[in-house]
């Protein structure tokens, strides 16, 4: 069908991630520090966002689009988002997006942080486990790394995130593979260099997609 949806031109678009914020139906998300419309049947064509953006990047256009989804946009209210994506997580009634994820790339005094219950999951997790957004990302706020690739030690990062913010819980997810191992225990260095007794548990996922 065509009807009215929104337009992101990307050559504008500063990745204030402003317009992500003000989507109540979730359908704008941040993807390499740009604003996507990430589901056509999950905008509204009602243009909340448009007043958002400071680069004037977001306008109306007539396409063919697939028809709005009401119902299913409200049965992810819970989860802040339209269906297929938990990245943006709603925190302390601030409703700032959980954006970057990466652990190298997360400033520790990001606003999303203080009061969280934190998913800190190896890269691989969330192509391995088919149900990894609603069953481990819904209601935390996700931050992924891969110390292999990386080639580097989370543990001092992750410590100054859990020292400057109120943070509730952390799980960890992790695959069965021996080179996890240093995600987890940057992880437990982190907590211990922190000084908090923050509640901590973790889930292994197999090399066939299975939490073990």
């Amino acid at each position: 069908m065509i009807r009215r949806i929104i337009r992101i031109d990307e050559g504008k678009c500063t990745g204030c991630g402003r317009c992500a914020e003000a989507c109540h139906e979730g359908a704008i998300g941040m993807v390499d520090g740009k604003a996507r419309l990430l589901r056509d049947d999950c905008c509204d064509g009602l243009g909340d966002c448009l007043p958002s953006c400071p680069a004037g990047a977001i306008s109306f256009e007539e396409r063919e689009a697939g028809p709005y989804d009401e119902e299913a946009v409200k049965a992810a209210k819970g989860g802040g988002n339209c269906p297929g994506s938990r990245v943006r997580t709603i925190g302390k009634g601030q409703g700032h997006a959980s954006w970057p994820l990466q652990i190298k790339l997360v400033p520790p005094s990001a606003p999303f942080l203080d009061g969280a219950d934190l998913l800190v999951a190896a890269d691989c997790t969330a192509y391995s486990y088919a149900s990894f957004h609603d069953d481990l990302m819904a209601g935390r706020v996700t931050l992924i790394g891969c110390p292999k690739l990386d080639g580097v030690d989370y543990a001092e990062k992750l410590a100054a995130i859990l020292s400057g913010n109120d943070i509730r819980s952390i799980l960890l997810a992790r695959m069965e593979v021996p080179c996890c191992g240093g995600l987890e225990m940057a992880v437990k260095r982190a907590i211990a260099a922190s000084g908090k007794a923050i509640p901590f548990a973790s889930v292994t996922v197999s090399i066939d997609g299975r939490i073990l």
